[in-house]
């Protein structure tokens, strides 16, 4: 449990990083100062609740980065996709559908 708390720091800062944002802007995002997602990430500070829930929808990744980083994705990419695909409204859904579909019909 203490590894898990004291690695949870990291994980938030590399999905800010590989989401492009700065602690700036994911700190105006989620309503929190820049002074807090640093100590997050540098000092393992314990968020709140309502801000770890916050953090993890404005990353976009799943709550398991979090809460089960030991299991390792094979391939986060086909992750990302998915975890985006549930974001996705019903129009949404069938532009996806026809993209893939026209994809998979070249091959």
């Amino acid at each position: 449990m203490d590894e898990l708390l004291n690695n949870y720091g990291q994980t938030i800062k590399d999905a800010r990083l590989a989401a492009g944002m700065t602690q700036d802007a994911l700190a105006e995002q989620i309503g929190v100062t820049t002074r807090y997602i640093m100590a997050i990430e540098n000092e393992n500070k314990q968020p709140r609740m309502k801000v770890l829930f916050k953090l993890i929808r404005a990353l976009k990744i799943s709550a398991d980065t979090i809460f089960y980083p030991e299991i390792q994705h094979a391939d986060k990419k086909r992750e990302h996709i998915v975890h985006m695909i549930q974001l996705c409204d019903e129009r949404d859904l069938q532009v996806v559908m026809a993209t893939v579909k026209a994809l998979l019909d070249t091959k």
